[in-house]
């Protein structure tokens, strides 16, 4: 049974570990062993973890999906979702969405926005069928593009 609670600051090494498990996947289709979710230090999520309106998800007493967001505005930036690579496709990533798009609505968000590299279909697949919508595409060069989506909160 899949729990979601809101992320601590405590939480930040199983978390970090998490996050380097679920973005070897992501570094192999881009061929990037040096993106930021893996470079990341825990001093620097730490930092992250302060003022975050992300979530966790446990299943018992293992952290087996992260995600982080935090408010800019009445905008609720959302980043960093991690899975466990053996629980991906289980609607883990659905329920923590879910739990953040609430949280930052509690928070006085009106409108939810996140990004996927181009190449990472299975993301893109989730979240448009979460409500969210392409609204920006940005060319990173040799074919790939960050792509944002969008959804509204109220």
């Amino acid at each position: 049974m899949i729990d979601v609670r809101e992320i601590r600051r405590s939480d930040a090494g199983e978390v970090l570990t998490l996050q380097r498990a679920a973005f070897v996947q992501e570094a192999l289709i881009y061929g990037d062993p040096d993106m930021p979710p893996l470079t990341q230090t825990l001093d620097e999520l730490e930092h992250e973890l302060v003022e975050n309106l992300g979530c966790v998800a446990v299943d018992g007493l293992r952290i087996v999906g992260a995600a982080r967001a935090r408010l800019d505005g009445e905008l609720l930036l959302i980043g960093r979702i991690s899975i466990a690579p053996d629980q991906q496709g289980n609607g883990v990533g659905t329920a923590l969405l879910s739990a953040v798009e609430r949280r930052g609505r509690d928070a006085g968000a009106a409108e939810a926005e996140l990004f996927t590299g181009s190449l990472s279909e299975a993301n893109l697949r989730l979240y448009e069928r979460e409500g969210y919508r392409e609204t920006q595409r940005v060319d990173d060069g040799g074919g790939i593009a960050q792509v944002f989506l969008r959804k509204p909160l109220v």
